[in-house]
């Protein structure tokens, strides 16, 4: 049997993502090999997209997490098992990475990416891939807005129900905030213009069978494993086009979401963002829903 230090000796970059040749040319693989992608959040849908695209052969991940896995992330997070309780997410999910390519330029940022540090986290990163849990709206904000700054374009992917929406912010055009005009409002109504801005068509609302798991006071809510997968393929392939310049991506103010469960797929265009008079209309429907469920109320 080889030890570990003779299998890493033996390992070889071209070999190991020589089956992506084909949808790649051996020169963008060669591209690809050679960018950087800044992931923060290592959780449900941020720990896979980082597996996915170093699969993909990607060579440099900047990636941040603050938190450790739980027995409630077990229903959907890449490096939630019973051996990885209580580790840190950021040490365990660089572990991983490193176990599909440990020829990787990897900086980890094991107490979450601060306003102190956000320069430092983007610095050299030819995109960002948003994976930071649904309720921390300040720190989402601090990102996207580094990023509209610095140039760097900037995508999320939200796992909805069993599907995924997904937005990209594209340097020079519609900001983060201009879509989701977030700025100035009570918590509750970011949150409300959060759900709104990320799932304008809503495909996954008719089978949501118990609302009262939607509970923002405690700021928890309902997740498939699915639907982390999904995001991490639709991330992936956006990511690959951004990068290597193969095809258009539909920038904010544009939405895309497909709902497995459904089987739809929805591409929904919202100029103004949340100012969008469809938009207003929605946010109307999503506070009344959400004033109705006894613990987001209280």
């Amino acid at each position: 049997m080889l030890r570990e230090s003779e299998m890493v000796a033996e390992f070889d970059y071209r070999t190991a993502f020589a089956r992506n040749i084909g949808w790649l040319t051996a020169q963008e693989q060669e591209r690809l090999r050679s960018s950087r992608v800044a992931i923060a959040g290592l959780g449900g849908v941020g720990g896979v997209h980082l597996l996915t695209l170093a699969r993909l052969g990607l060579g440099a991940f900047s990636i941040a997490d603050f938190d450790c896995f739980e027995l409630q992330n077990f229903n959907r997070q890449a490096g939630a098992t019973v051996s990885n309780l209580g580790r840190a997410k950021a040490q365990t999910m660089a572990e991983m990475a490193r176990d599909i390519n440990p020829d990787l330029d990897l900086r980890v940022f094991p107490q979450g990416v601060q306003a102190d540090s956000v320069d430092e986290f983007l610095d050299g990163a030819d995109i960002y891939v948003d994976g930071i849990d649904f309720f921390a709206v300040e720190a989402r904000r601090m990102l996207f807005a580094a990023c509209y700054d610095k140039g760097i374009p900037a995508v999320t992917a939200a796992p909805l129900g069993m599907g995924v929406s997904l937005l990209y912010f594209r340097p020079g055009g519609v900001s983060f905030e201009d879509y989701f005009r977030v700025a100035g409002v009570p918590r509750f109504e970011q949150l409300a213009r959060f759900i709104a801005g990320l799932s304008p068509a809503m495909l996954q609302r008719s089978y949501l069978r118990v609302p009262e798991a939607v509970d923002f006071l405690n700021e928890r809510g309902p997740s498939t494993g699915m639907a982390c997968d999904l995001c991490a393929g639709v991330t992936g392939a956006t990511v690959l086009k951004l990068l290597l310049g193969r095809g258009r991506v539909r920038p904010a103010p544009w939405a895309m979401q497909f709902d497995a469960y459904r089987q739809r797929l929805s591409f929904t265009w919202r100029p103004l963002g949340n100012a969008n008079p469809l938009q207003r209309l929605l946010l109307t429907i999503i506070r009344r829903k959400l004033r109705g469920v006894p613990s987001a109320a209280a």
